[in-house]
């Protein structure tokens, strides 16, 4: 991308209103997804006899992955400018988000949850990284989504200014994922 594409895109009219109307959205969406995750906790879908969701499992890390390493390519294709390919991989890491908690809401509500064995200071670095993974991915939601409207909304200011600290969180919440799930491999039944 040119200087003078970077420029006219910059330089886009910020459209507030579809603002204001997508941030109520992303408030809605974000109370739904944690309401559901609270929900996964207690309710249990039973699958037909042969039918199994252990299959997420590996899943689930692998698409956590794949999402850290569109963040890492998104935020080094900013820094060079290219645009196109920040937007792109951006939209790719959403989509992949959005496939990544559907599966896991599926999973959580078709089996029951899965205890960590280990002991000592393996128990440990467990349960931090566990529950900071869950503190920030809760934290983190509506803030990507707000970020994420900024930008599509030509408000490129506040953009930047949100995602100078939602996306460290964002990307802590992709790498931790599968590190717990490492960790957690070998007590899946």
């Amino acid at each position: 991308m040119s200087r003078d594409e970077r420029k006219q895109w910059l330089e886009r009219p910020a459209n507030r209103e579809l603002s204001n109307k997508l941030k109520l959205l992303a408030w809605v969406l974000s109370s739904v997804v944690i309401i559901l995750v609270v929900l996964m906790q207690e309710i249990r879908i039973p699958l037909p006899d042969g039918w199994s969701t252990m299959v997420l499992v590996p899943f689930h890390a692998t698409v956590n992955a794949l999402v850290a390493l569109l963040l890492l390519v998104s935020l080094v294709a900013i820094k060079m400018g290219k645009i196109r390919l920040h937007r792109a991989t951006m939209l790719a890491a959403m989509g992949f988000s959005v496939v990544f908690l559907l599966s896991y809401v599926v999973y959580h509500m078709t089996n029951d949850p899965t205890r960590y064995q280990g002991d000592g200071m393996a128990r440990m670095i467990y349960f931090l990284l566990l529950i900071s993974h869950i503190i920030f991915a809760a934290v983190s939601l509506p803030f990507i989504l707000f970020t994420f409207i900024a930008a599509w909304t030509n408000r490129f200011d506040d953009h930047r200014r949100l995602a100078r600290w939602v996306y460290p969180m964002w990307l802590y919440v992709a790498v931790t994922g599968p590190i717990c799930y490492l960790m957690l491999r070998p007590y899946y039944v």
